[in-house]
């Protein structure tokens, strides 16, 4: 069979998402190895950074084109046509209106039903509103399109449910996972952490990795750092104009020396930097999954996360909780974080597997096909 998976936000610079789809087709050419694979990615450098070496059962296609855009949906369609394929995989809602071939899609969560406002655009009011509009549409059509539908938790299973009660008898959850490669990275020391990012000794740290739109609720880790003073918040990713509102908001409280921003960091700093830090931080209103927690408690981390119904679905008894409205709480909570137990540690080991998750997904794969009457 010919299974075609678009790979267009695959990699670092698409943070969650570009994570799973990289570690999803690194696994499947060997999970499917009878079966021809297409991936298309954007360019070379993507497909190279991703893939690696060449798999003969690998087909690349580039289709430079940008994604949640107009040409996106007149381009694209035609691009996957051309690939013959006997089904296709979307790994996010963004799905080819016009494409008119076998669908299965992954809804990664529904922030924009959830938390959708203005504050959480850039855009002129009229820009986001027919931006909103166009996104529920796509969202709406891929629930009905698609042959299958796979999100990453049984809370987003519920919530696609609440919009959508057409789409639970086709929603599958396959829970994302650990790299192995991830947990044998062993930290350098703290001396050379802190020289490399001129830190102080003395200071106590607390971590946040991920963007800084307004659901993430970075602003109440801000806030409580005028209770923990002897703490510093030390922030990972890529740099846009959220962070500059947030860098504002840091300039306002006059906490810039308290707060670094340190841009993306490789995994191998990810762990460097939570060797130092007295936990990750989670404080989000609304997630899919929760994946740099589970990184994190699975190598023997603290967490501090938000009490939403996500993290105590993925997170169980792990993490340390706190309402995410409330500043006291999450204070109280920074002071009686613990690390998660060997227990935990090993148990996590096994439910978050990327392994395993794509062994589901090839199984969810041959179950369409099979159903089309074709020999998965």
């Amino acid at each position: 069979m010919r299974i075609g998976i678009d790979c267009r936000l695959a990699g670092a610079a698409h943070g969650g998402i570009g994570r799973y789809i990289a570690q999803l087709v690194q696994r499947l050419p060997v999970t499917g190895s009878r079966d021809t694979w297409v991936f298309f990615f954007s360019d070379a450098p993507q497909a190279q950074s991703v893939l690696g070496a060449h798999l003969a059962n690998v087909e690349v296609v580039f289709a430079p084109i940008k994604h949640y855009t107009i040409r996106e949906q007149l381009k694209m369609p035609r691009i996957f046509a051309a690939a013959k394929l006997d089904l296709l995989h979307i790994p996010h809602f963004n799905i080819p209106l016009l494409y008119r071939g076998k669908i299965i899609v992954t809804i990664h969560d529904l922030l924009w039903h959830e938390r959708g406002g203005s504050e959480a655009t850039t855009l002129p009011r009229w820009q986001y509103k027919l931006k909103y509009a166009a996104y529920h549409y796509i969202v709406q059509q891929a629930v009905r399109r698609a042959e299958a539908i796979i999100v990453p938790t049984k809370t987003i299973a519920e919530v696609l449910g609440k919009y959508y009660p057409q789409s639970g008898s086709k929603t599958t959850v396959a829970y994302e996972g650990v790299d192995q490669n991830f947990l044998s990275i062993r930290p350098r020391s703290k001396a050379n952490v802190l020289r490399q990012w001129h830190l102080e000794t003395a200071n106590k740290y607390l971590l946040y990795v991920g963007s800084l739109y307004p659901h993430k609720n970075v602003r109440l880790v801000v806030d409580a750092l005028s209770e923990l003073r002897d703490y510093h918040l030390l922030c990972i990713g890529t740099r846009n104009v959220f962070q500059k509102k947030i860098e504002a908001y840091v300039q306002q409280k006059k906490l810039r020396r308290r707060v670094h921003f340190l841009g993306y960091a490789p995994d191998e700093q990810f762990v460097d930097l939570l060797s130092i830090s007295e936990a990750l931080v989670q404080p989000s209103f609304s997630e899919g999954f929760g994946l740099t927690g589970v990184e994190a408690l699975t190598a023997g981390y603290p967490v501090v996360a938000s009490d939403i119904p996500v993290f105590r679905e993925v997170y169980q008894d792990a993490s340390t909780y706190f309402d995410p409205h409330s500043v006291a709480e999450f204070v109280n909570a920074v002071k009686h974080c613990k690390k998660p137990s060997l227990a935990q540690r090993l148990s996590f080991r096994k439910l978050y597997d990327w392994q395993e998750m794509t062994n589901d997904i090839y199984q969810l794969y041959s179950q369409v096909l099979r159903s089309d009457g074709n020999p998965a």
